[in-house]
């Protein structure tokens, strides 16, 4: 199955089963060169106790280093993800960049398998969420 048509399935998916409770959307995508290699799902519910929810999918074959991990990045630097207490994401299985990545980024994951991806509920650090990094008495700390 092409990548074109596994992008399509995700689309269709999201599309027929939109999540009632999300606030927010947003979809991002890693390019190398013309070809998309990673794409994720965003989306985040203040109504579950600030849960940001993540869907990766990932082009097969050999991507370069660094690659998959700056889509981790991408993700975490979304205003509305840092403002979240909690992370939820499904990546697929045997992506060890993408669950490196996640781990250093999040506080406390749990990683399970589930069918032919892996599931990852994490604590989203304060230092990313807004006014978390300032201090009584109005300074801010060095993180």
């Amino acid at each position: 199955m092409g990548l074109a048509r596994r992008f399509w399935l995700a689309q269709a998916i999201f599309g027929r089963h939109p999540m009632p409770d999300s606030d927010t959307s947003r979809h991002i995508e890693i390019m190398d060169g013309d070809q998309t290699i990673a794409v994720a799902e965003v989306m985040t519910c203040r109504g579950v106790a600030g849960t940001a929810r993540v869907l990766v999918h990932t082009a097969p074959g050999h991507v370069r280093p660094g690659k998959r991990a700056s889509l981790v990045d991408a993700v975490m630097d979304l205003p509305e993800v840092q403002a979240s207490v909690r992370l939820e994401a499904t990546v697929p299985l045997g992506d060890t960049e993408l669950l490196e990545r996640l781990r250093q980024r999040t506080h406390d994951a749990v990683i399970r398998p589930a069918g032919c991806t892996v599931l990852v509920d994490a604590a989203i650090p304060l230092h990313g969420r807004p006014g978390a990094s300032q201090e009584p008495g109005g300074g801010t700390s060095a993180c």
